[in-house]
């Protein structure tokens, strides 16, 4: 077991349930404050919602868009509850983050149907980083519940002409459903997956459309292999522990494939 009091925190999360990670890491954050930062920084918890009060918008909340105990719109670039000097981009940055906001508001109305998107950018020594969050929920019921969380956070470095990104994308799926046949059910979990790529780029504008579609093509791949991968694994693993039909007519089909097997061989 490792010594490093963070190292054992994040290894005590990896074995709690995935639906209550957010739970878990405030109440590791009240055992050990000293720890606080680094959890907040590190764990990735479902996104949380906030309303701005000069767009009247709906926006998303994460450690990115985070001073103290504010958080900034991307639709206004004020603090909620309000900050007189939080940190904000620069006006260039700024600008980008308008039309990437603008941009990803098309692709979540589009893909998702509905649901919240955010987008916040920053500066950095030698070049510019952000990320990109989208979250979608279902109405909660007292017997189902569901939601999906996309967090894509990237670092642009300017070269001649090119620019260098790395992204880190993030899924977070609850599913919960609960019948009075099957009874409870929790389906819940995260992936990560990352990817650094060189394009090119002749404006500010290319920087936005060059994120958009590395985000794009992110969230393509992870929603294949939910689905493909852990979905389909997940019904194989149901199918061999329950059958739907009955046991008398699966061992009839199983006879009858055994005498149709040793005909053909005869």
């Amino acid at each position: 077991m490792s010594s490093d009091p963070f190292d054992s925190a994040l290894d005590l999360l990896r074995r709690l349930p995935p639906a209550k990670t957010a739970h878990n890491v405030q109440l590791l954050c009240d055992l050990a404050p000293a720890l606080s930062e680094e959890l907040l920084e590190s764990v990735d918890v479902p996104l949380t919602v906030k309303k701005c009060s000069k767009s009247n918008r709906e926006f998303l909340c994460c450690d990115y868009n985070r001073d103290g105990d504010s958080w900034r719109s991307p639709w206004s670039n004020a603090f909620e509850p309000p900050l007189e000097d939080g940190v904000c981009p620069s006006e260039r940055v700024r600008r980008m983050e308008v039309r990437a906001n603008e941009g990803f508001d098309v692709y979540r109305e589009l893909y998702f149907e509905g649901g919240i998107s955010s987008v916040y950018f920053w500066d950095i020594d030698d070049g510019f980083a952000g990320c990109v969050l989208l979250k979608k929920s279902v109405s909660p019921t007292s017997k189902t519940s569901g939601s999906w969380d996309s967090i894509h956070v990237f670092e642009s470095q300017d070269r001649a002409r090119m620019s260098h990104y790395k992204l880190t994308s993030t899924v977070i799926l609850n599913l919960g459903n609960e019948t009075g046949v099957l009874g409870s059910m929790d389906l819940s979990g995260n992936m990560v997956r990352q990817v650094e790529q060189d394009m090119a780029v002749e404006d500010d504008n290319s920087h936005v459309m060059n994120i958009g579609r590395m985000v794009e093509d992110m969230e393509l791949k992870m929603r294949n292999l939910l689905q493909e991968v852990y979905f389909g694994k997940a019904k194989d693993v149901v199918g061999d522990l329950r059958s739907i039909q009955a046991l008398s007519e699966a061992n009839r089909e199983k006879q009858a494939h055994r005498e149709v097997i040793s005909s053909m061989s005869k």
